[in-house]
């Protein structure tokens, strides 16, 4: 389709900077010669190109900066250390072992190491927003550190360094199983010991942090606390980690009678502003309660390959009225391209059926729909959203003759020309400008955080 009309458009304004795009993904579709107008970091102005000097020319595709729904960045110092001969055979739960071995040991300054080097690495993939699903709060072992939020506030920092927006996903964790089993010496960190506690210190949260709240998972909050987790959500985004592995239905149907989906109903957790991580292994009734809920459900294709967690019921849960959106997890990959369609190609792989999730619905769940899920104004090139823009090489050995509107079936976080974070040029053709090529950044912090 052509460019909106100047009718559709805002007033002229004088921009702080004009981005001049051959090829621009609109809400209204693919545009072609289009002038997007940055005021103060937001688009003031879509409209056909004119005459005037843009101030940076995009010769690509231009989509909505992505958003990562799901995250937990420290997991990116496990990338390739899983597959040793005792990590051949197993599961999650024998992987969830090694990720303790990690999570023991970081303290402030290496996460945050850890987290600038890995943000810096989906900067340059085209994530401009994500969802930190923190719980990494206290020093090892428990205890507390001069500032009881260091931890997640060194992620949020990393994040500003690094020209990634932030929503930190404070979470609640207080128990090691549905029967109440005490935590294990690790796990010490990861909790405040009461429900309260925990809803204190995320109230200790600066107002300029953009924040949510989260239950790590029906194993590790009480049932009788669930509730106080979404009261203290006060209208933000509330996560939770659901159904990844069957052990989990199966202890919770046997401590409680309900699935962890009909217990977090029960609780006042299922909402508009809830996001359902994995939502693996749910049953129709669950489908439908968090279809009619109308909850986000994050996929996260390819932590749940590596994890072998199995595939979700994807387009059961997008027929029931659930919003569908990706996140990268365990960042065993940085590249929210293939997270898109690693949903698709999930969902023909269950079904053996293709085209349940067309390009435009892929598109969606990598921006408006992530967005959506962590509390971000982002994931549309429209006037008001932040000017997060993401140049798309539609010439490369992987895209070359693919239609521009199809490009979410064959591009990758290689064919990322250039990223726009609030109107910004942060990164060119996979280096970052402020931080340079993420693989020595990476090296540096993930030699660091196995160190002790």
């Amino acid at each position: 389709m052509t460019a909106p009309p100047p009718s559709l458009s805002s007033p002229p304004s004088v921009p702080s900077a004009l981005f001049r795009c051959a090829a621009a993904v609109t809400p209204g579709g693919l545009a072609r010669d289009v002038d997007i107008e940055v005021t103060a970091g937001t688009i003031s102005a879509v409209r056909p190109a004119d005459g005037r000097p843009p101030t940076e020319t995009l010769g690509g595709v231009v989509v909505p900066g992505f958003a990562d729904a799901h995250s937990h960045v420290f997991h990116r110092a496990l990338r390739g250390r899983t597959y040793g001969d005792e990590q051949q055979a197993g599961s999650f739960w024998t992987w969830r072992q090694l990720m303790y071995r990690l999570a023991g040991d970081l303290d402030p300054d290496t996460f945050r190491d850890l987290a600038l080097a890995a943000y810096t690495e989906m900067v340059c993939a085209g994530v401009t927003a994500v969802g930190e699903f923190h719980y990494l709060h206290h020093p090892p072992g428990g205890g507390r550190y001069a500032d009881p939020n260091a931890m997640g506030l060194a992620a949020v920092d990393a994040g500003t360094a690094a020209g990634l927006a932030v929503t930190l996903l404070d979470v609640c964790y207080l128990t090691a199983g549905l029967a109440g089993e005490p935590l294990h010496p690790v796990q010490q960190r990861f909790s405040d010991g009461t429900v309260a506690a925990w809803a204190e210190r995320v109230a200790l949260l600066p107002p300029s942090v953009r924040t949510g709240v989260a239950a790590h998972s029906v194993r590790a909050v009480p049932p009788g606390d669930l509730a106080a987790v979404a009261a203290a959500a006060a209208g933000r985004p509330v996560h939770v980690h659901v159904s990844e592995q069957p052990a989990e239905n199966e202890a919770c149907l046997a401590a409680t009678g309900s699935t962890p989906t009909g217990l977090l109903a029960d609780r006042g957790l299922l909402g508009p502003a809830t996001a359902l991580v994995h939502a693996t292994h749910l049953t129709e009734d669950d489908v439908q309660a968090i279809g009619a809920a109308g909850c986000s459900v994050v996929l996260c294709p390819t932590t749940e390959a590596d994890l072998a967690d199995g595939l979700p019921r994807a387009g059961a849960l997008a027929a029931a009225g659930a919003r569908l959106c990706v996140g990268g997890d365990q960042h065993v990959l940085t590249d929210p391209l293939a997270q898109a369609r690693g949903v698709e190609w999930g969902e023909r792989l269950a079904t053996g059926r293709r085209g349940t999730f067309p390009a435009v619905q892929l598109l969606e769940m990598t921006t408006v729909a992530a967005h959506r899920a962590i509390g971000s104004p982002g994931g549309r090139l429209e006037v008001g959203a932040p000017a997060d823009l993401v140049e798309l090489d539609p010439g490369s050995a992987r895209t070359a003759g693919t239609p521009p509107e199809s490009l979410v079936f064959s591009a990758t976080a290689a064919d990322v020309r250039t990223v726009v974070a609030a109107g910004t040029v942060v990164a060119r053709d996979g280096v970052h400008l402020r931080h340079g090529a993420p693989g020595p950044l990476l090296a540096r912090a993930v030699e660091r955080a196995w160190a002790r």
